[in-house]
């Protein structure tokens, strides 16, 4: 390694003015924007946030990769600024900067590595390889527990991506967000590529694009299906683990991120020189114009920098102590992630970095909100999670982010990290209560039906406080992360040996059961049960109280070959298979999620505003929730707590809470749901008047075929068979 004199000639070297001048700029806003400066003159503004550093240099680089540094001379409040006159859209940049090499005291500043612009607004390239010079520190040094503390002076400009200067004017004036009420809203987890790359209908230059999602034969399966929001895993500009690259495996999810305010480059059809920007927002038009809601999965509790031993790519090099939480001895990270590192929300220039990126692609990207991945970590103040931390009070007050779709997944793998229920009534969740309860009333696992309760109505005793509403709760029993709803009902353990880590990786509480027989089978019996079974999910799923969301491919038993930890799979265990029209059971399972959505759309007492009081609303007695029996009784506080495989609940819509939009008392039909558990038919004795006097069945998950509506009637106070592990939905008739 180099001397401290060597070090220092490469500091002045770097120093030399080379290029075109730069004038003094703004230190407002952060990042590349292309502007008119003094004199008329057209260039670009480049502004970084680099803490505690000694220099910064601004590097532009040429198609052939040629270099040319350029001093920031001037500092506003720890912002190093600039205007380069004739620098406009399209020019590649990155940053070097100087300072202390002090890993013990957490410095780690090496202008000998490139680093991405935390705000650049496109990246040219990709992090497919991590080679060592993308490294801060010598990464093969021989002694391993200190090499974090060794400085690498190899150049890593040849070896990592650039930031690209965008100029986009776009002021949204032809688009028209649908803003669909929570209440009324279904959300559909997918992934841009793994939606899109096998689809016939979309051109194969589209897809696993943008503009492949964007396509006429993609829309029409989202808006045939009745969603009215895609929930995008996360389409920031991410990196591949260095883990990943030596096994020959990327990552595929994207739970990687490395630029916040830039579309993944890797998924622009049109080019990565900016072009990506506007694909993007063509697909958020196309998805706007079919009355669908683009919400992002975005992942700002942690970097692709990993730990003291990943790369140096962007916040590691321009401030780590500003930008990261560390440990009591500053060279190591805290790590509530399980990723390497956790961002410092509580610095203001972290807090600004999330707010920009998040008001940025709801002002310039047009996107309606955004699901924050392992949300506890960004609620943490010093260390434990505050539900008044500076992160959570900066949204709440923030007139363009409180006014959109917020969805925390209410946890972090630190002590304390479990906060399912406790978010701000701003915020809704991901409720995996809803998903283990249901998954273990549909394998016959619960020890009772209290917990399903709950879960069924709304989770009032999560939410029903701080002026929260059902639609707080958002309901799944599948996610990216798990098995597929086909895997749910084919496999009780993981396999995950395609990832290369010895099955270790993904969870082993997958609450599953594979109906007698572990993965594919020809067993015509067990198939049928597992189709059956896929059905009562999907149609519980369905009719709870809540918001919905389905994940891409549960529709038409997608499988995933009992992989429970895709994250690394970009290839067809990660991708849709499209080839529905081959199997029938598959199309079957379609048309059931097509029925399901379209009864919900129509139904209010299906997508209720407030909780059930339980109490009666008239005086004929009824009251809004009822709990039955199979023997056609209300349940008895001694029903909640004894083992049963069946309950009957009651959904009155004589008079739902709240108006329409005319001001107009809001009523419905009324509904009758059994469900049934038990591995033998079941006779259940339907509740007579005063709850009805004649019920119409609508879905019954024992039949095969749910293509049109049974309509068979039957009297209040008699029985109807409950098939084996299903569902039954009556409509009352008065």
């Amino acid at each position: 390694m180099s001397s401290a004199a060597e070090q220092e000639a490469v500091h002045e070297h770097a120093l030399e003015r080379t290029g075109p001048p730069v004038w003094p700029g703004a230190p407002t806003p952060l990042g590349a924007r292309c502007r008119v400066g003094p004199g008329g003159v057209t260039g670009t503004n480049f502004a970084l946030w680099a803490g505690g550093a000694e220099a910064v240099e601004l590097c532009l680089f040429e198609a052939d990769g040629t270099e040319t540094r350029l001093p920031l001379t001037e500092l506003t409040h720890e912002i190093w600024h600039g205007f380069v006159p004739g620098v406009g859209a399209g020019q590649r940049y990155g940053y070097r900067v100087h300072g202390r090499w002090d890993p013990w005291t957490g410095a780690r500043w090496n202008p000998a590595k490139l680093l991405l612009d935390p705000y650049a607004r496109a990246v040219d390239g990709d992090f497919a390889a991590l080679p060592p010079e993308a490294y801060g520190h010598v990464r093969d040094w021989p002694q391993q527990h200190v090499a974090d503390t060794v400085r690498d002076e190899r150049d890593s400009a040849p070896h990592v991506p650039k930031g690209v200067v965008v100029h986009d004017d776009d002021d949204w004036s032809d688009d028209r967000r649908p803003k669909t009420p929570w209440q009324d809203s279904v959300i559909y987890e997918l992934h841009v590529k793994g939606f899109t790359r096998l689809h016939p209908g979309i051109p194969e230059h589209l897809r696993g694009t943008y503009a492949g999602l964007a396509h006429p034969a993609a829309i029409e399966h989202l808006t045939g299906l009745g969603v009215t929001a895609v929930e995008l895993l996360p389409v920031h500009q991410f990196a591949h683990e260095d883990h990943l690259l030596r096994r020959g495996l990327r990552n595929y999810w994207g739970y990687n991120s490395v630029g916040y305010f830039a579309p993944h480059a890797g998924y622009s059809s049109s080019g990565t020189t900016g072009q990506q920007v506007g694909e993007f927002k063509r697909m958020v038009r196309a998805l706007h114009a079919a009355g669908i809601e683009v919400i992002l999965d975005v992942v700002y509790n942690h970097t692709a920098e990993a730990g003291e031993l990943g790369p140096t790519l962007s916040l590691k090099g321009i401030d780590n102590r500003g930008y990261y939480r560390l440990q009591s001895d500053a060279r190591r990270y805290a790590d509530y992630t399980g990723c390497g590192n956790t961002l410092h929300v509580v610095q203001p220039q972290v807090l600004r970095l999330i707010t920009d990126s998040l008001r940025y692609w709801v002002t310039e990207m047009g996107v309606d909100g955004f699901r924050f991945d392992l949300a506890a970590a960004l609620a943490r103040s010093m260390h434990d999670v505050d539900m008044l931390s500076p992160f959570l009070a900066v949204i709440a007050q923030d007139p363009v982010l409180r006014r959109v779709k917020l969805i925390a997944e209410p946890w972090d793998v630190g002590n304390g990290g479990y906060q399912v229920g406790a978010f701000p009534p701003l915020w809704t969740e991901w409720n995996d209560r809803y998903r283990d309860a249901v998954r273990d009333f549909w394998r016959g696992a619960l020890p009772d039906v209290r917990d399903l309760g709950y879960r069924l109505s709304g989770s009032s005793d999560l939410y029903a406080w701080g002026g929260r509403r059902p639609y707080a709760s958002v309901n799944f029993v599948t996610a990216h992360d798990g098995f597929t709803l086909r895997d749910l009902v084919t496999y009780e353990r993981k396999h995950n040996e395609a990832n290369g880590e010895g099955n270790r990786d993904g969870t082993h509480d997958n609450r599953s059961w594979n109906c007698g027989t572990e993965g594919e089978t020809d067993d015509p019996g067990i198939n049928a049960l597992r189709l059956r079974q896929q059905r009562n999910l999907l149609t519980t799923l369905l009719l709870s109280t809540g918001v919905p969301m389905l994940v891409a491919g549960d529709e038409t038993g997608r499988t995933q070959g009992g992989n429970n930890n895709a994250y690394c799979q970009d290839n067809e265990i990660g991708w849709l298979d499209w080839s529905l029209p081959d199997d029938p059971d598959r199309a079957q399972l379609l048309a059931l999620t097509r029925r399901l959505l379209a009864l919900r759309h129509r139904h209010p007492v299906l997508r209720r505003r407030a909780f059930f009081s339980g109490r009666p609303q008239r005086a004929d007695g009824l009251r809004d929730l009822a709990w039955f029996t199979a023997e056609g009784a209300e349940m008895t506080e001694g029903d909640w707590y004894a083992p049963t495989a069946t309950l009957g609940l009651y959904l009155s819509g004589r008079d739902i809470p709240g108006r329409d939009e005319r001001g107009e008392r809001i009523t419905d039909d009324s509904f009758l749901a059994v469900l049934h558990a038990g591995p033998r038919p079941l006779e259940f004795r339907l509740p007579g008047p005063p709850w009805a006097a004649t019920y119409e069945l609508v879905v019954d998950t024992a039949r095969t075929d749910q293509s049109g509506p049974p309509g068979t009637r039957h009297e209040g106070g008699g029985t109807i068979t409950v098939g084996a592990r299903s569902t039954v939905l009556l409509r009352v008739r008065e």
